[in-house]
């Protein structure tokens, strides 16, 4: 007997299909609806956070596709406002892509986002994005500088999670094989 899917879904799950079809082909893993960062490789993950190579290809056509605005190839092509909607939802996944490569390291103990999928954190940007803006990740106990951390105040956190991205993107990259 087949199934009977709604069209809402089915073209969401087309657009998801589309969104990573690239992905697929070039990072030789898995992904689909559920997929969360941390089920993403870390091979993968630093390709995206260093975002280079291309790699900002990579999320703009992920981003494109679940949006309806075609594929990340047609980027350039976009009038302002939908090239700043690709861009804000590019930057809030890039910092939690980062988030993930550090809590990889044991650097982190948590990150806001992090339970979220993926395609919900593109579809539903607005919800959890405004939510999540106003919380910051949790520096591990473990990491060497936690006692300066703690010392901060909850406004300057942020700023001192966020200096010690260029440092995780280092270890990360020289790591990714042993981690």
């Amino acid at each position: 007997m087949s199934r009977v899917i709604d069209l809402k879904t089915g073209r969401m799950l087309l657009s998801i299909k589309k969104g990573y079809r690239n992905w697929i082909s070039r990072f030789n893993e898995n992904f689909g609806p559920e997929t969360r960062l941390s089920d993403i490789s870390l091979k993968t993950l630093s390709f995206l956070a260093h975002d280079k190579e291309n790699g900002h290809f990579y999320l703009y056509d992920l981003i494109m596709n679940l949006e309806g605005l075609g594929s990340g190839f047609e980027f350039n092509r976009l009038c302002s406002s939908k090239k700043m909607v690709v861009i804000d939802r590019h930057l809030f996944l890039l910092d939690r892509i980062r988030f993930e490569c550090m809590k990889r390291l044991g650097w982190l103990e948590s990150y806001p986002g992090e339970k979220f999928k993926l395609v919900e954190l593109i579809i539903g940007f607005n919800e959890p994005a405004s939510e999540l803006h106003t919380k910051i990740p949790v520096l591990s106990h473990n990491h060497p500088d936690y006692e300066r951390y703690s010392s901060e105040s909850i406004l300057n956190r942020e700023a001192f999670i966020r200096r010690l991205i260029p440092q995780a993107l280092l270890e990360t990259q020289n790591n990714r094989n042993k981690l």
